[in-house]
């Protein structure tokens, strides 16, 4: 039985070329960003929702599938919210029963 030695690990080329692409992009990946933009989503799919509810009520809709999924649309981007939410609560909690 033999023992394999361990061989260091070469620096990762491709994460070097992620942070240089995302620098000239100026997008940020952070929380902050993450959050608001689930949040726009929801605010969006809400919105599409509501419109296709009134052209629904008032017989201006001529298809009917689109209720259905303006609805199932808008529920996702609302459980996909809720979702981060948690795990962000989560995490938050794992942080504090850390000991330093």
């Amino acid at each position: 039985m033999s023992i394999t030695p361990i061989n260091r690990l070469e620096p990762m080329q491709f994460l070097d070329q992620l942070n240089a692409e995302n620098k000239t992009k100026n997008t940020q990946s952070d929380f902050r960003s993450i959050f608001s933009e689930a949040v726009s989503n929801v605010v969006d799919s809400e919105t599409d929702l509501a419109r296709e509810q009134y052209l629904f009520a008032t017989g201006q809709s001529e298809d009917t599938h689109s209720l259905g999924i303006a609805s199932t649309k808008a529920q996702i981007s609302v459980d996909l919210l809720v979702t981060l939410r948690n795990k962000a609560l989560e995490s938050y909690n794992e942080l504090m029963r850390i000991n330093l």
